[in-house]
């Protein structure tokens, strides 16, 4: 990022408010970057942590029991839905509605304009090649299986797991042959970021990242911004092919049906749930209950959940709910890493749905004792259930040997990436940034028509933060060294907080209190010892807070894996899921302190001023705009518009500054002029 030109320093009615975004002049550097001195500093001798319980799981546990809470009042309204035909159809009506809505604005339906690139002919069947749009600009790559003879045949969409070759998986093409074989019309999809179609690529269309995984990833952080996800784009492009399959004169339109695995079972999941003209599905290696794949594995790829799923009290089995009493197989690997329990679990509950329906039938779990994939038997197994259905044959299915083709020979672009293959392609990334551009105007009429307390509100419900706090506790531990306080503050339905309190000497007057925050804790912050005593000795009171998963509630990165490119992504990613942004979280830590000092018989009076750079600086910017608390803040060194994570969307740890739908009501200089008018004169 560039630096920009730094704003004039504000002495409005008392108040300063500093705003510097990577500026760097001499003038400021005593009254603004002071305080970066202090985060450079680093003293060898270690203070004690507040927390000696280990404060590394404080988070993760908190978030897992507001999960199992949350599922809880959900099973309750299951169990309740699962006494009669009208409780089910009430259920899925409330369900649709809440799905829909977790999708957001999906792109707009254009023409398909697809075209048939190759043709290779095999032994009972052939295989084409085609490329469809599924929005402007944007390419799907994709093989269409068509068996030898006049048809129509039914039809069936192929969605493909994280394996990089995509559609060209050895797996992904036996099981096209074999349901080919067996009659069908298939077409296998690349998904985004996989095959032919990533996204983030250099100028000669080699990723960028390491796999698919790490770019539906990377890509969901940009997405939730303006309220879509990587699912909601997966959707939309099997959507488009479903258009296609449809336009085949070989494929009856009234016999269509879906399968998919790991990845690609949960693309199965999501379509048969949104899409009625599904008859027929199987999922395979998927399908678990999220309750306990998040308590247990933590979150997936990014393509895997919606922000606020958990929040909505949507589980994997609601879209299996949402299926019935269509047709639904569920294969699984009883040694699979998707937690069988799980699978037990999410089928028993599906299974009493069917029944409720009348259709017990319906439904069949096929448990093969092998791991995660569509193996031979499974492929066996969803190649008879759509025979069984489409065709009224229940005989077993029995695979013949058949040969696989190289990844090259299958692709359906010229270079085997969509990105260097069509001038001026449309990546996602780029989709999503358009979108992000186009609310400019929507969020100008929020604000314009928008009051400080509306505007405040508005804030709240974005961050997941309540309107109500319950009140707060101090427990003092063992005191520090001279007027150091350690302390854990204790709030209601909130974690607990650790803050260290260092007050100057009783012979000096108490001139204010400055809050300083750090991303990396308060423990960067004791360790510049000189600077503290300099603060101290001109009669100023420090309060040094750990935010939630900052400092010493910072989650142990053993439990956070490389390719997810966040430091803290089990933590971000189950936030999002309960509609609890750790953005908002930490907010709500930082008014907890405000709380606190205003309730201190000895600080209650006294002026506040927050320092803090970075990430924290985001915070306390959006604090100022909630709480007037506030007396004085210097923030520095922040993130200067939520659009440049779509524009580098590469960049580590996105997900900690991540607001869903953010974007459709203000970006980051919005948030500064509403909280630098708050500062300014009347």
């Amino acid at each position: 990022m560039t630096a920009e030109k730094c704003p004039a320093l504000l002495l409005k009615r008392e108040y300063v408010f500093v705003l510097m975004n990577k500026c760097y002049c001499n003038n400021y550097i005593k009254i603004a970057f002071g305080i970066l001195l202090l985060f450079a500093s680093n003293v060898h001798a270690r203070q004690q942590p507040v927390i000696d319980w280990g404060g590394d799981k404080l988070l993760n546990a908190y978030l897992m029991q507001h999960l199992h809470q949350r599922y809880d009042v959900r099973t309750q309204q299951v169990q309740k839905a699962l006494q009669s035909p009208a409780g089910v159809r009430s259920y899925q009506q409330h369900v649709r509605t809440a799905y829909r809505a977790l999708l957001g604005a999906l792109p707009v339906k254009t023409p398909l304009q697809a075209v048939v690139t190759g043709q290779i002919q095999q032994d009972g069947y052939h295989i084409e090649k085609i490329i469809y749009q599924s929005f402007p600009g944007h390419h799907v790559t994709a093989n269409l299986y068509v068996p030898s003879g006049s048809g129509p045949f039914p039809g069936l969409l192929l969605f493909c797991g994280h394996e990089p070759e995509a559609k060209a998986t050895p797996s992904y093409q036996r099981s096209a042959i074999l349901l080919a074989r067996k009659g069908f019309v298939v077409l296998v999809i690349d998904p985004v970021s996989q095959g032919e179609r990533h996204q983030l690529t250099d100028s000669k269309g080699h990723p960028l990242t390491r796999g698919g995984t790490t770019e539906h990833t990377l890509l969901n952080a940009a997405a939730a911004l303006v309220g879509s996800s990587v699912a909601a784009y997966e959707l939309w492009d099997n959507k488009q092919g479903l258009e296609y399959l449809l336009s085949r004169k070989e494929v009856d339109t009234t016999r269509i049906g879906c399968l998919g695995n790991s990845g690609g079972g949960t693309q199965a999941a999501c379509f048969m749930a949104y899409d009625s003209r599904i008859k027929a599905a199987a999922v395979c290696s998927y399908i678990t209950t999220r309750e306990r794949t998040f308590e247990l594995a933590g979150p997936l790829d990014g393509c895997v959940q919606l922000p606020k799923e958990g929040k909505m009290g949507i589980e994997i089995t609601d879209y299996m709910h949402l299926m019935a009493p269509r047709p639904l197989l569920v294969l699984s690997g009883r040694y699979d890493f998707v937690d069988y329990t799980g699978t037990e679990q999410a089928y028993k509950e599906a299974k009493q749905c069917y029944q409720v329906l009348g259709a017990a039938d319906h439904i069949q779990l096929v448990t093969v004792d092998d791991g995660h994939g569509i193996s031979q038997p499974k492929r066996e197994a969803a190649a008879r259930w759509f025979r069984k259905w489409f065709y009224n044959d229940d005989q077993p299915v029995a695979e013949a040997p058949a040969a696989v083709l190289a990844p090259a020979a299958l692709f359906a672009s010229k270079t085997g990436e969509v990105n260097n293959s069509f001038a001026g392609e449309i990546t996602v990334q780029q989709h999503i940034l358009q979108q992000a551009t186009a609310f400019a105007q929507k969020r100008r009429q929020f604000l314009n028509n928008t009051n400080g307390n509306a505007f405040a509100d508005t804030l709240r419900h974005l961050l997941g933060i309540a309107q109500q706090r319950a009140g707060v506790q101090a427990a003092r531990l063992k005191p520090g060294a001279g007027q150091t306080e350690r302390l854990l503050l204790r709030s209601e339905g909130e974690p607990p907080l650790p803050i260290v309190i260092v007050r100057p000497a009783p012979q000096l007057p108490l001139k204010g209190i400055v809050v300083l925050l750090h991303d990396e804790g308060k423990q960067r912050l004791q360790d510049s010892s000189a600077l503290i005593q300099s603060y101290l000795q001109n009669g100023y009171a420090l309060v040094l807070p750990d935010l939630r998963g900052m400092g010493e509630t910072a989650d142990n990165p053993a439990f956070n894996h490389t390719k997810f490119y966040n430091k803290e992504y089990r933590n971000a990613i189950s936030s999002l899921h309960l509609g609890k942004p750790l953005m908002g979280q930490r907010v709500t830590d930082l008014l907890l302190v405000l709380d606190y000092l205003r309730a201190d018989s000895l600080l209650r009076t006294s002026r506040i001023t927050v320092r803090a750079s970075g990430l924290s600086a985001l915070v306390a910017l959006h604090a100022a705009a909630i709480d007037d608390r506030i007396d004085h803040l210097q923030a520095d060194k922040y993130l200067p518009s939520f659009l440049d994570i779509h524009r580098n969307v590469i960049e580590k740890n996105w997900y900690s500054y991540v607001i869903p739908n953010v974007l459709q009501y203000y970006d980051v200089p919005d948030l500064v002029r509403i909280v630098d008018k708050r500062f300014a004169f009347p």
